[in-house]
């Protein structure tokens, strides 16, 4: 994983959770309905964590908490003290 990039991979795992809890599902939940390992999920959510996933697993991801893949990838990094999207 490329330094510049692990912000990044750290919202990602943020967006993630934030998702998953808003729909009610425990990390063991999400796992089972993506045929990964609670491990697996538990590290893509760690902030400290670094971890990287597949396209094949950000879809299943994202079918599963019923959001478009866009929704897990807009990040609202900060710059300055104030928050910003990465569009």
């Amino acid at each position: 994983m490329k330094p510049q990039y692990e912000l990044f991979y750290k919202q990602l795992g943020l967006n993630i959770a934030y998702y998953r809890k808003l729909r009610g599902l425990t990390q063991l939940d999400l796992a089972e309905f993506t045929d990964l390992s609670r491990t697996h999920i538990s590290n893509i959510e760690a902030p400290n964590v670094k971890t990287r996933i597949s396209l094949d697993t950000l879809f299943s991801i994202a079918e599963v908490l019923q959001i478009s893949p866009k929704d897990l990838l807009d990040f609202r990094l900060p710059e300055k003290g104030r928050g910003r999207s990465m569009d």
